[in-house]
């Protein structure tokens, strides 16, 4: 299996043209799509928003025990 990186900016959502591929007419290719950026962007404003939430008083008065029974509650339909 031949794998192909090629880095592109998208100027128009609606389209994407990609050029100078190493493969022959015909070939069969699968195509896979990461957008790079945005994800990592995203991840840590949840790492910054949990920070942020962990550190208010009233999650300093959470307990281990408090969060396995209100698992267990959940799982149990309570």
């Amino acid at each position: 299996m031949l794998a192909y990186k090629q880095y592109v900016t998208i100027s128009d959502p609606a389209k994407m043209e990609l050029t100078n591929l190493p493969f022959h007419k015909g070939q069969r290719i699968e195509v896979v799509m990461i957008a790079e950026d945005d994800k990592v962007a995203q991840v840590d404003e949840l790492r910054a928003l949990f920070k942020t939430t962990q550190a208010l008083p009233q999650a300093q008065a959470i307990s281990e025990d408090m969060i396995a029974e209100e698992i267990e509650a959940y799982r149990a339909g309570r």
